[in-house]
């Protein structure tokens, strides 16, 4: 890593706080940490760092209203990290803006890929030009999709909708974000014109479709596409 990266802890639990701070300053990231929400938006304003890690439950704010805040001046990266496993607790904080999610307990080869999928979408000053994975390759310029070589052929609303996700490849993007920004803001609640799309796209893209290789479920939550691996 040629300049250091700097992360930015806000988690009340001094155990867990210790735990992450110690690990990623090993892999030579500068780690400061918070531990109430004000300390931590007072820390972001000053340190300007390039990721924050926050927990949800803290002792003078809720997790939440810290992301709330944060939004309203910064796109620093946020990837929560709690022991909430709602679903519609994971949903709110990615609707509020959360770049990622991440239920405790995790292995810290996990926390480690989330931070660095948040840090490669932070820094891309555009998208790329092309997306790859295992056989797939998606040519954003040509607007051509070929699988193992061969060309695949989408309607579409299919095209935008895995263009989308291939964009914010490793990034789960819940069903309300992926709907408005296909859609618009107006459509009705239900997001089974969503659920019959990805459907349609699994069976032209996957060797399997109930065992995806490259659009993950986040069940109850949204979808997930397989990291970009073309510049790599």
């Amino acid at each position: 890593m040629s300049t250091k990266i700097s992360i930015l802890v806000i988690e009340d639990e001094k155990s867990m706080c210790s735990y992450i701070t110690a690990y990623l300053s090993k892999d030579k990231y500068i780690v400061t940490s918070a531990l109430t929400g004000s300390e931590g938006l007072s820390l972001t304003a000053s340190l300007c760092p390039d990721v924050i890690l926050l927990d949800l439950g803290l002792p003078d704010m809720d997790g939440c209203e810290v992301l709330r805040q944060l939004r309203r001046w910064t796109r620093t990266p946020v990837i929560v990290v709690s022991a909430r496993s709602e679903e519609d607790e994971k949903v709110k904080a990615l609707d509020l803006g959360a770049d990622d999610y991440i239920t405790k307990p995790f292995g810290t080869n996990e926390l480690m890929a989330r931070i660095r999928t948040s840090l490669r979408h932070s820094h891309s000053q555009a998208p790329d030009s092309k997306y790859r994975a295992l056989d797939l390759e998606i040519n954003f310029e040509k607007r051509k999709i070929t699988l193992a070589g061969e060309q695949i052929h989408l309607t579409q609303v299919e095209y935008q909708l895995l263009s989308l996700l291939a964009v914010n490849s490793g990034r789960v993007l819940t069903y309300n974000s992926i709907m408005n920004t296909i859609w618009g803001p107006y459509m009705d609640g239900s997001n089974q014109i969503l659920r019959v799309n990805m459907a349609n796209i699994r069976r032209k893209i996957e060797k399997n479709p109930a065992q995806p290789q490259y659009v993950f479920t986040e069940i109850g939550i949204g979808y997930r596409m397989r990291e970009n691996e073309y510049d790599f």
